[in-house]
């Protein structure tokens, strides 16, 4: 039975719970890990532009993670390069240059024919201003905690706008 099936058959389950990331550790993490949480997924890059943002995300984290919300940061090599190095340089480098106490991912493609499943079902469920495809690093998704997808911010949507919006479901 394939993921589209049991969410079928079940009738209840999100399809986003049925997916399994690896983390920068190696270790299987099933999204179902995050049930009843809001969870904002970011495609990130060490070498980019907006990689500051990380800041900001890792502020939202602290300020919300005890009222339901998680980040999950997935690093992707896709846009210039911006993330060259393997998981012990990218975890070393969120670690010391920004403090990132939320869980990362394992580096992962989010468009293309390898892209992972995430993003495939995320950006199904959420098109961007310009169609499905992510543009750039530090696009995020939200999903609800019932796991459905609800809004997704472009890269240049600072955390500090996303507080803003957070605040008025979390409070």
């Amino acid at each position: 039975m394939n993921i589209q099936e049991k969410v079928s058959v079940s009738g209840k389950e999100s399809l986003f719970y049925c997916i399994k990331a690896k983390s920068l550790q190696g270790k299987e993490i099933s999204m179902d890990l995050y049930k009843d949480k809001y969870v904002l997924v970011v495609n990130t890059a060490s070498k980019c532009g907006f990689t500051p943002q990380y800041d900001g995300l890792e502020k939202l984290y602290r300020k919300y993670k005890d009222k339901g919300l998680v980040i999950l940061g997935f690093p992707c090599n896709q846009f210039g390069g911006q993330e060259p190095g393997d998981e012990k340089q990218i975890s070393e480098g969120c670690l010391i240059n920004y403090g990132v106490s939320f869980p990362m991912f394992a580096k992962v493609d989010v468009n293309g024919p390898n892209e992972h499943r995430l993003f495939t079902y995320l950006k199904s469920r959420l098109d961007g201003v310009f169609g499905s495809r992510i543009k750039w690093n530090f696009t995020k998704f939200l999903i609800d905690p019932a796991g459905n997808p609800i809004e997704r911010f472009a890269p240049i949507t600072t955390p500090d706008k996303i507080d803003r919006y957070l605040a008025k479901r979390l409070g």
